[in-house]
């Protein structure tokens, strides 16, 4: 027989309910992906489809990293709840990198590929951009270094580090890409990466990542031990 249906349940039972008398912090986690999926299918309630979905990959993380491929495995996990899902993921992860003020904190390579991807989109020349940071790693403003293609001649230290001096900075990631979709590191990334450590090194501001940004990818300079 199909399952009953969520809104057939007594009030102080159903997720959504409960949430807005008691506060999320009191929901478990499949009461919670069960607001986000809404309706269930077939003869499997929304409930039922979150405990499958926790049931089948066993922790939030593991579902966040999931492919659609591997979560269209689950029975009644549609394209649309597939969405919902990877929608409320990325909010939150989205969430976890601002600051209380609000200011985007970078705290790893992948969450400068999250911000910056979408501006680089299709972009057809190359531009390379500082990130001033505080000593918190929160973004204090950004600024162009430099666009075209680029050479361990046109990148110079006085112009990469000008306005990080200026806003008084206390170190700066420093974020290209390639509009060949390749996010390989050429020669001159990496030996513009070690001009530019070397000389923050010696002004006292720490150069902590550089990241290229391909089509969909990235490679972190700091990952492959430049820095």
């Amino acid at each position: 027989m199909p399952e009953q249906k969520v809104k057939d349940w007594p009030e102080n039972e159903r997720p959504r309910e409960r949430l807005i008398k008691y506060g999320a912090e009191s929901l478990s986690d499949a009461q919670l992906l069960a607001i986000i999926i809404r309706t269930g299918s077939g003869e499997k309630g929304v409930l039922s489809l979150s405990i499958s979905l926790l049931d089948a990959f066993k922790t939030l993380r593991s579902i966040d990293t999931a492919s659609i491929a591997g979560l269209s495995s689950i029975k009644g996990l549609g394209i649309a709840k597939i969405a919902q899902i990877k929608a409320a993921f990325e909010l939150g992860k989205r969430l976890m990198g601002e600051s209380s003020d609000g200011k985007p904190v970078f705290s790893s390579s992948h969450s400068i590929f999250s911000y910056f991807a979408p501006r680089f989109k299709n972009l057809k020349r190359e531009l390379f951009i500082g990130i001033l940071l505080d000593t918190k790693n929160r973004l204090i403003r950004e600024c162009k270094v430099s666009e075209g293609t680029l050479t361990n001649s046109l990148i110079h230290p006085r112009e990469a580090f000008k306005e990080a001096v200026k806003e008084s900075a206390a170190s700066v990631i420093f974020v290209h890409n390639h509009p060949s979709g390749d996010p390989t590191p050429s020669r001159d990334d990496i030996t513009i990466t070690e001009r530019l450590k070397s000389a923050g090194d010696i002004i006292g501001i720490s150069v902590l990542d550089h990241v290229i940004i391909g089509d969909g990818k990235y490679v972190s300079l700091k990952e492959r031990g430049v820095l």
